[in-house]
């Protein structure tokens, strides 16, 4: 791979069966995303963006094709060795947060380091440089409940960030906030893009998100098209 690519998809399909119905949701994909990048993926409801995400992400396996992130072909990696790439490579940012209502915004930050080898002292300190860098280090004690909208996911975006991945996916990241709070999360990204250097991958359906990104690429009926 070029030294400047991430991620590579070749050739990438991917199909269901149910029955003797064959449904095609990607259908030969082919991208490259370079180190740095800012991609937007946009799309009709079920045109193969969050499949496509899911990808990319290690979270499923195509069909056919390959997908080569950093040079390892990720799509041919056992599950428990997937599982491993995804934990220290991946972050994560969903729509819905997926934070845990009985744990305190410290506490959901803190998840993904406990399957790590890092000391508590060692796991706090990455868990507050993450919370200082989404603004919210005076809201470590908070629960869920108890925080907006706007900062129960820049929570989610701390716990994507805390194991310093390459990698953040980002599935609608703004599709259940008001447009304040949407603006603010991304500039947040914006932030983490530039500065920190991430390699965003975002699916949305809001031209206005889809504007923060470097390139936007359109999915329909499985087929990928640029701006």
């Amino acid at each position: 791979m070029p030294s400047g690519t991430l991620i590579a998809i070749e050739k990438v399909s991917k199909h269901y069966q149910r029955d003797a119905l064959v449904i095609r949701v990607l259908d030969g994909i082919d991208i490259t995303i370079d180190r740095g990048d800012f991609l937007g993926l946009m799309g009709p409801s079920g045109s193969g963006k969050t499949t496509l995400l899911n990808l990319i992400a290690g979270i499923d396996r195509p069909t056919s094709g390959r997908v080569v992130v950093e040079g390892k072909e990720i799509s041919s990696l056992s599950d428990a060795a997937l599982t491993r790439w995804r934990s220290s490579n991946v972050g994560f940012i969903f729509q819905l947060y997926n934070l845990i209502p009985v744990l305190s915004a410290f506490e959901n930050v803190e998840l993904p380091l406990l399957l790590t080898k890092l000391s508590k002292r060692q796991r706090r300190e990455h868990v507050m440089t993450a919370l200082t860098l989404v603004g919210l280090a005076d809201r470590t004690s908070h629960y869920p409940r108890q925080l907006s909208g706007g900062q129960e996911q820049r929570v989610a975006i701390a716990r994507a960030i805390v194991s310093d991945p390459a990698l953040l996916v980002a599935d609608e990241p703004t599709g259940d906030l008001d447009a304040k709070s949407a603006q603010e999360i991304l500039d947040l990204l914006g932030k983490l893009n530039t500065d920190l250097k991430k390699t965003i991958v975002m699916v949305t359906h809001d031209p206005h998100a889809a504007e923060r990104a470097h390139k936007v690429m359109h999915l329909d009926k499985g087929v990928l098209t640029r701006n």
